[in-house]
């Protein structure tokens, strides 16, 4: 193998120039260093000057590809699940999404008053708007539901008992459970009942001089069915108001009301049968309400605190709340949320509410078109009956009818198929149902129907394809997977 190069040289070639200006020049040099030592070790494989520098070169351009790429990179959801954990739960609405980006570029009024002239409070952002959406004195917002549930009984009840039953001691995403939380704020825990019946009596029999609270925390991630028994919000307030004790209930989905439509109401009825509502909530005289922004709300993550004005403030002068206090981008995408839905807007505009409210026929439609560019593409597509899973720790075992794009090559497995997906600029996520790939097109954006059949193009010449089908090949429709 002839000599290669110097590093100089190497750099002043003009595809590498070009790319000076995106990756800078010590990375160029870095990158050219460790690809020159790399090709040395292999020279019998690459014997000639020309394949020698063009090697150099390819693989540069490709390490400074690789080692500059953001770990945190956009996905197309085609899985169905509405809420899915693994891939940020709720994508924001795109207005919020503006708001974000036109706040973050520039100085804000975060901690300003500019009515007065003089530094400010932060937590004053999104209240009036809580406020106005769930009937609530005051509000505050920290940064995940675990915090609003640790900085609540830190709050209230360091050093004190707080009464919950032990049917509601859930584990929560990630191995966290709600009683190493609750020991963690200082509270001294005070289980009643048994894990599968609690009665109301049981609560009162707790209370003593040490109750500092009662607790109610929603089930959301799992369901106890069978021989069970739980008392009402309303039986446990009326306790807390017979000792003089406040309630504090943790809803966890964040589902603020009612359906306001009845299309969505059709959707909704049987899925979110379970989840409370923050409006209910306050209406049933819950003292505080913590719940998510990034659930069943549609906002960005963050934990929601809504109730009496009195607790709250108690709240607000906590130490922990420095710590767990929000920024100016969770504002931003939480207050252009809560816009929308203010404005009665949000099953058009607040993804997680449009997918919720999607009827099955719209997402028929969408399939049998996208199988239909796949077919005309040598691609085997067919459409089926399915479901599309709520997810996020929400409304667990609820589902809601869909149509799924099953695809199939006779020379590819259902692995082979999903990692050609999982590989693209932009990473398609789908499924594996009964060794077939199917996607679920309620979750993913109409603007990205095109993007999957774009996968399958870029994919010609591998593997064998069968050919379209004259038959129809539709499965699924708003009659079959409503009887």
């Amino acid at each position: 193998m002839r000599s290669i190069p110097s590093i100089e040289q190497l750099r002043q070639r003009p595809a590498l120039l070009a790319l000076e200006a995106a990756y800078g020049r010590p990375a160029i040099v870095d990158a050219l260093r460790a690809e020159a030592a790399a090709v040395r070790e292999q020279s019998a494989a690459v014997p000639d000057e020309d394949d020698v520098i063009g090697t150099i070169e390819r693989r540069t351009i490709q390490r400074l590809a690789s080692v500059t790429a953001p770990s945190l990179r956009r996905v197309i959801n085609a899985t169905g699940v509405i809420l899915h954990t693994n891939l940020g739960r709720a994508p924001l609405a795109r207005v919020a999404a503006e708001r974000v980006a036109a706040l973050s570029a520039g100085y804000t009024n975060l901690e300003y008053d500019l009515a007065a002239g003089t530094r400010g409070k932060r937590d004053v952002h999104a209240e009036q708007l809580l406020r106005r959406l769930t009937g609530a004195e005051a509000a505050v917002v920290v940064n995940n539901n675990a915090a609003a549930t640790l900085v609540v009984l830190a709050s209230l009840a360091t050093g004190r008992e707080v009464v919950i039953s032990r049917g509601e001691l859930v584990e929560i995403g990630g191995g966290f459970r709600i009683p190493d939380v609750l020991a963690q704020s200082g509270a001294v825990l005070r289980e009643v009942g048994t894990t599968n019946r609690t009665r109301a009596a049981d609560y009162a029999a707790a209370i003593g001089d040490r109750t500092a609270l009662l607790l109610r925390v929603h089930p959301s991630n799992f369901r106890i069915e069978g021989f069970t028994e739980r008392p009402s919000l309303a039986e446990i307030v009326g306790i807390g108001r017979r000792f003089g004790l406040p309630v504090v209930e943790d809803i966890g989905s964040g589902c603020l009301g009612a359906a306001s439509s009845t299309a969505v109401a059709e959707n909704q009825a049987h899925a979110l049968r379970d989840e409370p509502r923050v409006t209910h909530s306050i209406d049933a005289g819950a003292d505080i309400v913590l719940f998510s922004g990034d659930k069943l709300l549609g906002g960005p993550q963050a934990g929601i605190i809504v109730g009496r004005q009195a607790l709250i403030g108690r709240v607000r002068a906590h130490p922990l709340m420095r710590a767990l206090r929000v920024d100016k981008l969770t504002y931003a995408a939480l207050e252009a949320t809560l816009e929308e839905y203010a404005a009665g807007r949000e099953q058009h505009t607040v993804p997680v509410a449009a997918m919720l409210a999607m009827p099955l026929d719209a997402v028929s439609r969408r399939a049998e078109a996208l199988a239909e560019a796949l077919r005309t593409r040598g691609v085997q597509a067919t459409t089926l009956d399915g479901e599309s899973a709520i997810g996020g720790g929400s409304a667990p075992g609820a589902t809601l009818p869909t149509c799924l794009v099953s695809i199939e090559q006779a020379a590819r497995t259902a692995n082979d198929l999903e990692q050609l997906l999982r590989r693209q600029t932009i990473p398609i996520i789908a499924r594996i149902e009964h060794d077939r790939l199917v996607l679920d097109l309620r979750t993913v954006d109409p603007l990205d129907d095109e993007r999957i059949v774009s996968a399958f193009e870029s994919d010609k010449g591998h593997g064998t394809r069968d050919k379209a089908r004259d038959t129809d090949n539709s499965a699924c429709g708003p009659s079959e997977a409503t009887e």
